[in-house]
């Protein structure tokens, strides 16, 4: 067993603790002596069995906050977890279903007939242009 000395509200206290758990001891006092200063500094001086008491009110008020604020993550993290479960089995059951079929794509294409008269259409159109250009500079 160790005992240290704990300052809480301006008081000093011997406790004992269990061997290497002394800075847990020391940190749970330091809570409790920022309560217990807030208290001795708005009120004043208060026997010290109230201001125990009222710094462990406080710090329990604070504790019972802080859970209600875990248990609504909880609940967050639950929610969460439910929709990464089915996006999951959504993943899983497309990459387990068959591909879909292929379609048949049709690509028109263009008689060849077409494309012989419209290259004669142009060489055409190509000649008339330069007689009309020949006829302007004469």
């Amino acid at each position: 067993m160790s005992e240290i000395k704990i300052t809480v509200g301006g008081r000093v206290f011997d406790v004992a603790c269990q061997e290497g758990e002394e800075h847990y001891l020391q940190a749970a006092a330091k809570m409790l002596d920022i309560e217990a200063s807030a208290l001795v500094g708005q009120i004043g001086r208060l026997p010290e069995a109230r201001m125990l008491l009222m710094a462990g009110l406080m710090l329990a008020d604070k504790t019972a906050g802080m859970e209600e604020q875990v248990r609504a993550g909880e609940q967050q993290i639950r929610a969460l977890q439910t929709q990464l479960a089915q996006a999951g089995a959504e993943i899983e059951a497309l990459r387990n279903a068959p591909p879909p079929e292929a379609e048949r794509v049709e690509v028109p294409v263009i008689p060849s007939s077409v494309i012989d008269t419209l290259a004669e259409m142009a060489a055409r159109a190509e000649s008339i242009a330069e007689s009309v250009e020949e006829k302007a500079r004469a």
